[in-house]
């Protein structure tokens, strides 16, 4: 009995959500309670019947404005007023560190959540996005939590990072409102009411239309034109996988597809194709991140949904004309925003709507007539419902189990086209068959890449440069590589200058550069959370080495002095261990690196740097210890490629420090490979780093290499 008792029993996952959305509505409630009492406190006429009975009309203000900054009441921060007096008094009460009993129970919320995804999902835990979640909201104190949490939401740095947390999106905007310093800010207000739109499932009021042009969202779309590579790979006939993989083609950089279909009844139709974001890749001015994901979950007015309106429009699909909207992750939800949309609706039949890693029982179409699908596996914590949605006639629900566990994996939509192919095959054939009047052959096929005319390009400007595409074994990359979002240390150690050349190639113009009687050898860490190549982490041991041509004892210190393309030392790297296939290829192929793929839990924006990579036998703990400011240094990198010597200019941006007395303890396991064997023969791990050179968020440029004839 205990056992089918269990086994009826909804998975502690749910329970924790649903605990977390009812602590979350208490805190609106007691937050709208604030508003309240706010309101009567200086309302005129408790004003003015002050003046007329100061002994009992003071008495009453006294006694609301106790009950509004108390401990004991709702909180030193709860006076909710648009200025004069009451909004002086609330920033003072923030000011003294006191905060609202709504904030408090606000971060308990939030704290479920984002127990509930780690239950599911551990390896979220590692993200560094959820770890400065989660170091917010576990302070000692609550107070002490809100205030971390009010300054992660200020950190523009910190946008990028949280781009991976959709399971707990849907709690961030209440818990965001309830923490604002100003409640009655636009954007506070805004979270307000995309919390509350949330909570009552609601489709967005009419200024919110993103036809009505009264939101405060901005869009932009322009025709662009295909490669010959991506105009081939194409879909030629339409269906369900055939949209899907251009969907796929077209990746997360900002484009969208409109095809025109010619049914089997002759008639044309057109069909509209929105991708995802690209977890951890930059979208430069282009709607597609984490501001937008986060608009499109709540509102249907979006600068995603706009600009792929205005897509719709420069196509020039005639008014009345049969449309199916084909999207995964955020772009089946900005979809699934337009197909709610009344004027849109009246302007377009919208027969179907298809979202593949997205929620669709929220989102109910302003035309009943119109077909939605919705397929998500089990194991994306992404399309996680918020509520049971309301029963809709027609409505296709597949909710599967997929071999595919480990997050972000299963969100990837490859990965759920092959789950359509071999896994859920019913499925596909069922979306196909509602899709019939759409199987037909393409007749045209156009994209459009979007754009947010409200902000300019992400990295503006150090990061604004020419870029050209350079084929490698795992697909073409950009040059330069662009690091976004960034952290380093750099474990310097002076090492025995035989040794150290012991490491190098032997050709006799790669020589150690010599600190004294030392050479340096530099351990150096990386975790990489937004990059053209995509987010991965780096451990590479280099080599400090003289000029290649003419050496001189004092080129270091004269090289500090230079530009960073006019110096002449450089650092060799040895042996390095990256995160990714991409990065691993882009390193030997590009940069003439010796790399290799291994894993690392990677944590350098705490007080405390942690290192944790058990496949490649490696870890590195403790404190990096006082520090001073010191400018961010280019770095010049050496590898070898044949007979010939690649330099790699590494230009960066951000604050450095460099600590000259770190507590930090490198430990080897004794695990082959090349980074272990290395670090033991420097014998690294007996002894403290010299000095340690740190940069908690940087900006960084990685050109290609020039290959030199040495």
């Amino acid at each position: 009995m205990a056992a089918q008792r269990r086994a009826c029993e909804p998975p502690a996952e749910e329970l924790l959500r649903e605990c977390a959305r009812d602590v979350v509505a208490v805190a609106e409630g007691v937050r709208e309670v604030c508003a309240r009492t706010s309101s009567v406190l200086f309302a005129p006429a408790l004003t003015s019947s002050a003046r007329r009975r100061p002994r009992t009309g003071l008495a009453a203000r006294w006694a609301l404005l106790r009950t509004l900054t108390n401990k004991q009441g709702l909180g030193g921060s709860a006076i909710v007023a648009p200025d004069g007096l009451g909004h002086l008094l609330g920033a003072a009460g923030d000011a003294l560190g006191r905060a609202s009993l709504a904030a408090l129970v606000a971060v308990t919320s939030l704290r479920l959540r984002i127990a509930a995804v780690l239950l599911g999902h551990p390896e979220v835990g590692h993200d560094a996005g959820m770890r400065r979640l989660t170091g917010a909201v576990s302070a000692d104190r609550e107070a002490e939590a809100v205030r971390a949490l009010r300054a992660l939401f200020k950190d523009q740095g910190a946008q990028r990072s949280l781009s991976a947390l959709a399971p707990v999106l849907a709690e961030l905007p209440a818990v965001r409102g309830l923490l604002d310093e100003d409640p009655l800010s636009d954007g506070t207000a805004w979270a307000l009411a995309a919390g509350r739109e949330r909570a009552l499932g609601a489709a967005g009021g009419p200024d919110a239309s993103p036809l009505s042009g009264t939101g405060r969202a901005r869009g932009a779309a322009r025709a662009v034109e295909l490669s010959a590579q991506e105009a081939r790979s194409l879909a030629g006939e339409g269906s369900l996988l055939g949209f899907l993989r251009n969907i796929d083609l077209l990746g997360g950089d900002g484009r969208v597809l409109v095809q025109e279909v010619r049914g089997p009844d002759g008639v044309l139709r057109y069909v509209v194709q929105a991708p995802g974001t690209a977890p951890g890749r930059p979208r430069d001015d282009r709607p597609q991140d984490f501001a937008g994901a986060w608009r499109d979950l709540f509102l249907t007015d979006s600068p995603y949904t706009r600009s792929i309106l205005l897509a719709i429009r420069h196509h020039g699909v005639p008014r009345g004309a049969d449309l199916a909207l084909v999207g995964h992750g955020e772009g089946a939800v900005a979809l699934l925003n337009l197909a709610q949309d009344d004027d849109f609706c009246r302007a377009y039949r919208v027969t179907h709507v298809v979202a593949v890693g997205a929620q669709t029982d929220d989102r109910t179409p302003a035309d009943p007539r119109t077909w939605v699908a919705g397929i998500t596996n089990q194991h994306d914590i992404v399309p996680v419902p918020d509520r049971p949605g309301a029963p809709h006639p027609r409505r296709y629900r597949v909710d599967y189990a997929g071999p595919a566990q480990e997050f972000p994996r299963c969100h990837l939509l490859r990965v759920y086209i092959d789950h359509l192919e071999h896994v859920i095959p019913q499925a596909r054939a069922d979306v196909d068959r509602a899709l019939a009047r759409y199987l037909g052959p393409v007749e045209r096929s156009r994209a459009y890449r979007l754009g947010d005319r409200a902000r300019p390009p992400e990295g503006y400007p150090f990061l604004a440069v020419p870029t050209s595409s350079l084929p490698t074994s795992a697909g073409p990359v950009e040059l330069p590589v662009r690091y976004y979002d960034s952290s380093a240390a750099h474990l310097c150690f002076p090492v025995d200058t035989d040794v150290a050349r012991s490491l190098l190639p032997e050709v006799a113009w790669l020589v150690p550069a010599r600190l004294g009687r030392r050479a340096l050898a530099v351990l150096s860490v990386y975790e990489h959370r937004c990059t053209t190549i995509g987010p991965y982490t780096e451990l590479g041991l280099s080599v400090l080495v003289d000029d290649l041509w003419r050496p001189h004892p004092y080129d270091l210190a004269a090289d500090l002095l230079r530009r960073a393309d006019l110096r002449r030392t450089g650092r060799y790297v040895v042996s390095l261990a990256v995160g990714t296939e991409e990065a691993r290829a882009v390193a030997e192929e590009v940069w003439a690196q010796p790399a290799v793929r291994g894993p690392a839990d990677v944590d350098l924006q705490g007080r405390e740097l942690r290192v944790h990579a058990p496949e490649l036998g490696v870890s590195v703990e403790g404190r990096p210890g006082p520090g001073a400011r010191c400018p961010e240094p280019d770095w010049v990198l050496y590898g070898r490629r044949g007979e010939s010597t690649v330099r790699t200019l590494v230009r960066a941006h951000g604050k450095q420090r460099v600590h000259a007395r770190p507590r930090l303890r490198l430990r080897l396991d004794g695990a082959h490979g090349p980074l272990v064997r290395h670090l033991q023969i420097l014998e690294l791990d007996a002894v403290r780093p010299g000095f340690v050179l740190s940069s908690r968020r940087f900006v960084a440029r990685r050109s290609a290499g020039a290959v030199l004839p040495r």
